[in-house]
């Protein structure tokens, strides 16, 4: 069982920005060295990878995560991180999810840019990326990161960054509104950062996924983690079937609807897209740009994720499938995250409430176990398979997030305790078994660090 201790004072700490020393006593010192050590150990020049096994290159909202808990130790490098991120940024404001390191093997990991191909894609930066986002979170994560390392430094570095931050929300808003309902759509699974999610059972079953197709690839996942643990071959299948028709397309957004296979609006997703106006707009007032066409596009954001998205029968939110119009019948944490929507109404919040303390997450003012990815009680429960039960550190961390945001200070207590125990059960583990908090996935993973040095520092 995860350790229900309740997180103490840290000495050495400091919200606004100060490092913890090295002798922060107990075990919080202990892991905050452990932290930090993990960061060290997958720096790489400009940018953090998330781990020195399964993932070689730098991912989107990895790097957002990775910011925050560099803001606490290493501000240069909470920058850096954003800015080595943003170089890859296309011209039509898609940050990609992955950006490749030219000197990586390109067999280190499937698949690789050669797969992608997106080089010979006009308007693309000169290093190879993937064709697909991640949730925008980037906006949240550089105001938490300044809030936390307040400087000359840092403002100017929010200066350097808004333009492209912009550019990311406008792209969104605009080539990726499939449904015309003020909505982003996803065009692939991984674009949620749910992978496996039982949340895209549903859509992915209409993809087609030919023998042709398994037989074309290697996969790298299972090389380093058991394949009981990661998505089957039949999925994965269809992951490369998605991308292989959004390449041929050339990566183009327009006419989506009438051809991709995968069109789905996220909860998580669009919850971050708002969130990170109303992140934008403190931004903006910090840098003397105006905030107020932020603050309304996270109103209508918000709005649309209420209209679209919020399912009255089960009380809980969903995301919806554009190819068939109908809200996937999953009750996963995804239905949770509208919390970081800071203009959330009341109702709303209670409902979120109401399934995040029932047995299906077991959300609690003194909880022993951490939120899971899906619902505890539903029969396809896995609690070691990817996405499909397991607890993650950043999906925790943003639930947290809301409660603070909401008055809900008590139960974001319990999760701040029971993240802590993660850390201290099994270390800065990718993810963890939800009810015995052993690690899984990639061992020294760098968000779970960043974010365990945030946590800690509260």
């Amino acid at each position: 069982m995860v350790n229900r201790t309740a997180p103490s004072a840290l000495p050495g700490t400091a919200p606004s920005g100060g490092a913890a020393d090295g002798d922060t006593p107990g075990e919080h010192g202990r892991l905050w060295q452990l932290a930090r050590a993990t960061l060290d150990g997958n720096w790489e020049h400009d940018h953090t990878v998330p781990s020195r096994t399964l993932y070689p290159h730098q991912w989107s909202w990895d790097s957002a995560f990775v910011a925050i808990g560099w803001a606490h130790i290493r501000p240069d490098r909470a920058w850096s991180e954003l800015t080595s991120l943003f170089r890859g940024q296309w011209r039509d404001g898609r940050v990609p999810h992955i950006v490749f390191n030219p000197v990586v093997p390109g067999g280190a990991y499937f698949p690789g840019s050669g797969f992608w191909a997106t080089t010979e894609v006009e308007g693309t930066p000169p290093m190879a990326t993937s064709g697909l986002v991640q949730p925008p979170v980037h906006a949240l994560a550089a105001w938490h990161a300044y809030r936390r390392a307040r400087s000359d430094e840092g403002r100017a570095a929010l200066r350097r960054l808004y333009p492209g931050l912009v550019a990311q929300q406008r792209y969104l808003a605009t080539r990726r509104d499939v449904g015309g309902g003020g909505l982003a759509s996803i065009v692939h699974p991984w674009e949620s950062g749910l992978d496996n999610s039982p949340a895209w059972d549903a859509p992915l079953s209409a993809v087609p996924a030919e023998a042709a197709v398994m037989r074309g690839y290697r996969r790298r996942d299972t090389v380093h983690a058991a394949p009981a643990h990661r998505p089957t071959d039949l999925d994965y299948a269809r992951y490369v079937a998605i991308v292989t028709a959004y390449r041929a397309a050339g990566y183009r957004d327009e006419g989506l609807a009438d051809r991709h296979p995968f069109l789905v609006e996220c909860p998580l997703f669009n919850s971050a897209m708002g969130a990170a106006e109303q992140a934008l707009a403190r931004i903006a007032g910090e840098i003397g740009a105006d905030p107020g066409p932020h603050r309304e596009r996270a109103a209508r954001i918000t709005e649309a994720v209420l209209t679209r998205l919020y399912d009255p029968q089960t009380g809980t939110f969903h995301p919806r499938d554009l190819n068939t119009g109908r809200l996937t019948p999953a009750r996963t944490v995804l239905g949770l995250a509208p919390l970081i929507l800071p203009d959330l109404p009341a109702r709303y919040v209670e409902a979120v409430l109401v399934e995040a303390r029932s047995a299906r997450f077991g959300l609690a003012v003194r909880m022993a176990r951490p939120l899971p990815s899906h619902d505890r009680t539903a029969a396809d429960f896995e609690p070691l398979r990817y996405w499909r039960g397991p607890t993650w550190m950043n999906v925790n961390w943003l639930v947290r997030q809301g409660l603070l945001g909401h008055g809900q200070d008590r139960l974001a207590a319990g999760l701040h305790a029971s993240m802590i125990g993660l850390a201290a059960t099994a270390g800065c583990h990718e993810y963890f078994h939800p009810d015995t908090g052993a690690g899984l996935g990639s061992p020294a993973f760098s968000w779970t660090a960043a974010l365990l040095l945030d946590v800690l520092a509260d």
